[in-house]
C-alpha cells in the first residue's frame, strides 16, 4: 500500500512537470506570436492621419540615383547689356533675383552725369543734330554743284552714323543718362553686376530668362552606360524644395542621352525638357531619380512606410485578428524610385501596410516593452 501511494506521488509530480513545461513553451510561443504586436488607438491613428494600403505586386521602375541641374532652354533666355558707359543702377522692380519682368520695362539705370568725358547720350544727341545740318548744307551745295558729289556722300555717311547711334538711345534717354529696358517679359534669372558699379557700353549687366520650357540635365556616371538605353523618363527634386517631381507630369520628354563623356568628371548626360508650371528655378541643382522600363510582378511601397533601426528596415503591418493593432515586420528592401522602394522578401501580397504614420507607430512601439492588454 505505502508502494503504491509513492507511486501515485510520483506521477503526480511528473505530470505537473509537463503542464508546466507546456506552460512556459505555450507562453514563449505566445510571445513570439505577439511581441512585436503594437496598439495603437483609433485617436492616435485621427491624430497620426494614418493611411493603409494593400501590398499588391505590379510594375516597378527601377531608378538611376544621380545629380543633376535645371537650366531654361535655348532661346528662352537673353542677356541685357549696358546700351551706354556710366554707372548702373538697377530699378526697384529688379532688386530681387526672380522677379517678374514685363517686354519693354525698365530693369536699369546708366548714369553718365558725373563722368570726366560727360553724357554719352547727350554727345550722340549733340552729333547727330551737328550732322544733320552737315548733310542738309552740303544737300544744298551739291544741288549747286558748289561741292563735288564725294564730298557729300561723305556727309551723308557721317550723318546716317550719327542717327543711327542717337535713335538707339534716343527713346531711353533721361537726363543725365539712359534707361536699359529689357526686350521680352520673363523673370530676372540673375544681375552680373553690382548696383553702383561702373560699365561700358556692350557690358553685360543682367539676364532675363522666360522659364516656359524648363532643361533637366541629370550627370550619369559611365558605369551605367548599359543602362541608358532603358531610361524613360525621370524623377527629381531641386535642392531647394522638398517635394519630388515627375517629368510625365510636367509635359516632359526625353530630349537626349549622351554617348560621350562630359568634360566635367567623364558624366554622361541624359537630358528632359519639361513645363515650368511650378517654381523651378534656372541653374538650380536638383536629385535625380532616372526611371528604366517597368518590371512586373513587383511588391513595392512608398518610401515612407519602411523605417530604419541599427540597420535593419522595418514596416508596420495592420494585425488582421485584432482591430487597433499592428505588427512590426522586418523586411529586405531593394532599389527606390524617390516615391517607392521594392520590397524582396517580408510582406506578402494582401496583406494591409502603413504608409503613412509609421514614425508614430515607431514611437509608440518604443514607449513601452510589453504591449497594452498583453499579460500572462
Amino acid at each position: 500500500m505505502k508502494i503504491k501511494f509513492l507511486t501515485f506521488l510520483f506521477l503526480t509530480a511528473l505530470l505537473s512537470a509537463s503542464c508546466g513545461e507546456r506552460h512556459a513553451e505555450n507562453c514563449r510561443e505566445d510571445e513570439e506570436q505577439h511581441g512585436d504586436e503594437i496598439h495603437f488607438t483609433a485617436a492616435q491613428a485621427k491624430a497620426a492621419e494614418l493611411r493603409l494600403e494593400t501590398v499588391a505586386a505590379g510594375n516597378f521602375s527601377h531608378a538611376l540615383r544621380v545629380g543633376g541641374r535645371i537650366s531654361a532652354t535655348q532661346g528662352g533666355e537673353q542677356t541685357i547689356a549696358a546700351t551706354a558707359d556710366g554707372i548702373v543702377a538697377f530699378s526697384a522692380a529688379t532688386e530681387a533675383e526672380g522677379a517678374a519682368i514685363r517686354a519693354g520695362q525698365t530693369i536699369a539705370t546708366i548714369s553718365s552725369e558725373r563722368l570726366r568725358d560727360g553724357d554719352p547720350a547727350q554727345k550722340a544727341k549733340i552729333a547727330y543734330e551737328a550732322a544733320e545740318k552737315e548733310y542738309k548744307r552740303a544737300e544744298k551745295l551739291a544741288a549747286e554743284h558748289i561741292i563735288a558729289t564725294r564730298e557729300l556722300e561723305e556727309a551723308t555717311l557721317r550723318y546716317e552714323t550719327a542717327r543711327v547711334a542717337y535713335r538707339a538711345q534716343a527713346a531711353q534717354m533721361i537726363r543725365g543718362g539712359v534707361n536699359v529696358a529689357s526686350p521680352m517679359g520673363g523673370f530676372l534669372k540673375n544681375r552680373l553686376v553690382r548696383p553702383g558699379e561702373y560699365v561700358t557700353m556692350g557690358t553685360p549687366i543682367a539676364t532675363v530668362t522666360q522659364s516656359r520650357r524648363l532643361l533637366l540635365r541629370a550627370e550619369v556616371p559611365q558605369k551605367y552606360h548599359k543602362e541608358l538605353a532603358e531610361i524613360t523618363s525621370a524623377r527629381f527634386k531641386p535642392a531647394y524644395d522638398t517635394d519630388m517631381h515627375h517629368t510625365d507630369r510636367l509635359n516632359g520628354r526625353l530630349v537626349a542621352c549622351g554617348q560621350t563623356a562630359s568634360d566635367n568628371g567623364g558624366f554622361l548626360p541624359v537630358t528632359f525638357e519639361f513645363d515650368n508650371v511650378g517654381n523651378f528655378v534656372s541653374g538650380a541643382y536638383a536629385e535625380v531619380f532616372l526611371l528604366t522600363r517597368n518590371r512586373p510582378n513587383t511588391i513595392s511601397v512608398p518610401l515612407s512606410a519602411v523605417t530604419e533601426q541599427q540597420g535593419i528596415h522595418y514596416v508596420y503591418v495592420a494585425d488582421p485578428d485584432e482591430e487597433e493593432a499592428y505588427l512590426q515586420r522586418e523586411v529586405e528592401i531593394g532599389q527606390n524610385n524617390g516615391e517607392r522602394v521594392e520590397i524582396k522578401k517580408g510582406l506578402s501580397v494582401g496583406e494591409k501596410v502603413v504608409t503613412r504614420g509609421a514614425y508614430q507607430i515607431k514611437l509608440a512601439a518604443s514607449s513601452t516593452m510589453i504591449p497594452e492588454g498583453h499579460t500572462h
